[in-house]
């Protein structure tokens, strides 16, 4: 599709690299030529009519995300290269539920964030998103997962932080304070404006080299930055 888009796309202040595809973090709410509009939502999975209107809560992050997870998830289970149990597997994991879970238990014992140890309070999330992963293998690897609370989790998945190699929090600069604040979290704005001290609890253990890798990917293609 790129080869077809590129030509389309705007010279300067483009949201999509024209040479590779890929997203230009730089670009924040950027206005796209109509006839980019057209040729992305003509195999859309959405409706084009709900895509012009814009901003509709039926088109929430929420909403989407989830069906492009239901779109994979469905490609998934048509995929008769993948043994059965493989299959099962790789669907349960799109919830962080199964051999997945375990993957991720059998390094990880807390929140990254917060510092909470209940395995019942915790998420097993993907750091290279589900839905993004190129392979089975990607979506059951322990080390393309992070044990969050659910708050963690939801911020994390939408790019609002992220984590250094070393185990710092990154947070981004379009997260509000004062929901920070609201969250309990102020701490992490006090460091980004550097009147935090090092050393918290949860940035005692640093990313092995596999996680590492998988958090390159978040923190180019979903951190917002």
């Amino acid at each position: 599709m790129i080869g077809r888009l590129g030509p389309l796309l705007p010279r300067t202040h483009s949201p999509i690299r024209p040479e590779t595809g890929d997203g230009n973090q730089s670009v924040y709410l950027a206005a796209i030529p109509e006839p980019v509009f057209e040729m992305v939502t003509a195999g859309a999975a959405y409706s084009t009519a709900a895509l012009y209107r814009g901003g509709a809560n039926s088109l929430n992050f929420q909403v989407v995300s989830a069906q492009l997870d239901d779109i994979v998830e469905s490609w998934i289970k048509a995929d008769l290269t993948l043994d059965q149990t493989v299959r099962q597997s790789v669907i349960q994991a799109r919830r962080g539920q199964g051999k997945f879970r375990a993957n991720v238990e059998a390094t990880e014992r807390a929140c990254r964030l917060t510092g909470i140890t209940n395995p019942t309070l915790l998420i097993a999330s993907h750091i290279k998103p589900w839905r993004l992963c190129d392979t089975a293998g990607e979506r059951l690897d322990g080390m393309n997962g992070l044990l969050l609370t659910p708050d963690a989790d939801l911020l994390f998945d939408r790019g609002f932080i992220g984590f250094e190699n070393d185990g710092g929090v990154r947070v981004s600069p379009r997260m509000d304070r004062l929901d920070l604040k609201r969250l309990g979290l102020e701490v992490l704005d006090w460091e980004r404006l550097g009147f935090g001290e090092a050393g918290v609890g949860w940035q005692a253990r640093g990313l092995s080299e596999r996680q590492a890798g998988y958090m390159a990917y978040h923190r180019e293609q979903v951190f917002v930055s």
